[in-house]
C-alpha cells in the first residue's frame, strides 16, 4: 500500500498508542487546533465573499456607475450628452434623471428620503432596479398618474404597503434657484423595493415627467446615469467622457459614495489572510512540542531503526510524515467543517437572530441586512495548502533532533 517506507513507519507512529498520555493529548490538541483554525478562515473568507458579491448584485447593478449633473443647474440638452456620451466604448448605457429631496409623510409619521424621477423604459439599460420591484410595478409606473415606487425601509417606517398613499412635500425652485414654498404632493405606492439594505431606507421612484413638473424644471434633468463595462474603472472612463461632451457638468461616480465599501472589504480580506498565516500557524507550530515528546517517546524504536540500517535521512522523514500527517488530518477535518458552516452561514446567522431578538445587521446603516456567504474552492485550497505547508515547516527541528539519536547511548540507558 505505501511505496515509501518512512511513509510507512510514520503513519504506524501516528496510529500507534503513545506510551506517554500527554504525548497523546498534545498530538490531539494540536490537530484540533489546525481543524478549528482552517475552518474559521474558511468561514471569514465565504463572508467576505459574500459582501463582495452582495455590493456587486445589490449596489453595484442599481445605482449608476458614473452621473453627469449640471454645474449651473438643470441640464436641458441632456439627449445631445447622452449620445455623446454612448459613444465612448466602455459605456455601455446612459439614462437621464430627476433628483429630488422630499419628506414623505403619512399621518404624523415622516421621512427624508431621496426621490429619483426615472424613465423606465431607459432606465433598464443602467441598471437592474426593475428586478428588486414588486411584480408589474415597473410596468405600470405611467406618468401623470401620480405613482411612486417606495423603498421597502421606507414604507416600514411610514407604515405602508402596495395600494395606500403617502404625501411628498418637495422643495421648488425659482429662475434664480432660491428654495421657494413647499409642494406637497399626494402618491399612491403601486410597488416596493427590496434590496435587503441601506438603498431600501432612502429611495423612491416617480416617473420621470412627473418629477420634472413637480421640480419646475420643464424639460431640463438633474442628470444622466451612465453605465459602464469595468466598474472598477469608473473615475478614469468619466473623466474621459467629461472631456468630450461639450456642457460643463459634475462628474460623480460609485466609487465617491460607495468605494469604501469595496475598499474595506479588500482591506477584511488581506487582513483575514494575515490572520490565517498566524491562527494556522500557531497551531501548525504546537506539532512541534508534540514531536519533540514523540522523539522521546520512541527513542527506543528509533535506536532499533538505526541498529537495523535506516540512516539519517530515513528518520528525518519518518518524523516529518507524523507531523505532515497531522495537518493534513486538521486541514481535511477543517476544511469540511468550515465548507458546511459557510454554505449554510446565512441561514445559520438567521436562525441565531430569530433565537436571541437580535438583528446583526441594519438595512438602515449597513448595505445588507443579512450575513451573506459565498464559499469558493480556491479559498479551501489556499488554506488547506498553507496548513500543511505550515505544519511541514513546523517538523524540520524535531525531525532533526530524532536524526541526532545515537542507538548506543538510548539503549545503554533502558
Amino acid at each position: 500500500m505505501f511505496k515509501s517506507l518512512s511513509l510507512l513507519i510514520g503513519f504506524r507512529f501516528s496510529r500507534a498508542r503513545q506510551r506517554n498520555k500527554m504525548v497523546s493529548f498534545i498530538s490531539m490538541s494540536s490537530t484540533i487546533g489546525i481543524a478549528v483554525g482552517v475552518a474559521v478562515i474558511i468561514i471569514g473568507l465565504s463572508a467576505m465573499n459574500g459582501f463582495e458579491r452582495e455590493l456587486e448584485n445589490r449596489v453595484l447593478s442599481v445605482i449608476p456607475h458614473g452621473e453627469l449633473e449640471g454645474v449651473r443647474g438643470p441640464i436641458s440638452n441632456w439627449n445631445s450628452i447622452i449620445e455623446q456620451s454612448e459613444q465612448h466604448p466602455e459605456v455601455v448605457a446612459a439614462a437621464p434623471y430627476v433628483k429630488i429631496t422630499a419628506l414623505a409623510e403619512k399621518g404624523s409619521l415622516l421621512k427624508a428620503i431621496e426621490v429619483r424621477g426615472v424613465d423606465p423604459s431607459m432606465e433598464r439599460g443602467v441598471s437592474d432596479i426593475p428586478n428588486f420591484v414588486t411584480k408589474n410595478a415597473w410596468q405600470n409606473l405611467k406618468a401623470g398618474e401620480r405613482q411612486i415606487i417606495l423603498g421597502k425601509g421606507v414604507a416600514e417606517k411610514l407604515s405602508v404597503t402596495t395600494g395606500d398613499y403617502v404625501s411628498l412635500m418637495i422643495p421648488t425652485k425659482g429662475a434664480i434657484q432660491k428654495v421657494q414654498s413647499l409642494k406637497r404632493v399626494r402618491l399612491k405606492v403601486i410597488g416596493l423595493l427590496s434590496l435587503n439594505g441601506q438603498i431600501d431606507h432612502s429611495l423612491a421612484l416617480i416617473p420621470i415627467a412627473d418629477a420634472q413638473k413637480y421640480s419646475n424644471f420643464g424639460t431640463s434633468v438633474t442628470g444622466v446615469a451612465l453605465k459602464f463595462k469595468n466598474v472598477l474603472k469608473a473615475n478614469s472612463i468619466l473623466r474621459e467622457v467629461g472631456g468630450t461632451l461639450d456642457t460643463y457638468v459634475y462628474l460623480k461616480s460609485w466609487q465617491q459614495k460607495f468605494g469604501f465599501l469595496y475598499r474595506d472589504i479588500q482591506l477584511v480580506r488581506i487582513i483575514m489572510y494575515l490572520v490565517m498565516v498566524l491562527v494556522i500557524g500557531v497551531a501548525s507550530f504546537n506539532i512541534v512540542s508534540t514531536l519533540m515528546m514523540a522523539v522521546k517517546d520512541r527513542a527506543s524504536d528509533i535506536a532499533i531503526l538505526r541498529t537495523m540500517g535506516a540512516n539519517n535521512r530515513l528518520i528525518k522523514k519518518v518524523f516529518m510524515w507524523q507531523g505532515i500527517l497531522s495537518g493534513v488530518i486538521g486541514s481535511l477535518f477543517g476544511s469540511i467543517v468550515g465548507m458546511l458552516i459557510a454554505s449554510n452561514l446565512t441561514y445559520i446567522i438567521t436562525c441565531i437572530e430569530g433565537v436571541i431578538g437580535h438583528k446583526f445587521l441594519s438595512g438602515d446603516i449597513y448595505f445588507v441586512d443579512f450575513l451573506p456567504s459565498k464559499l469558493e474552492l480556491s479559498d479551501v485550497a489556499l488554506v488547506s495548502m498553507t496548513a500543511i505547508a505550515l505544519s511541514l515547516v513546523a517538523t524540520f527541528y524535531p525531525a532533526s533532533r530524532a536524526s541526532k539519536l545515537q542507538p548506543a547511548t538510548v539503549l545503554s540507558s533502558k
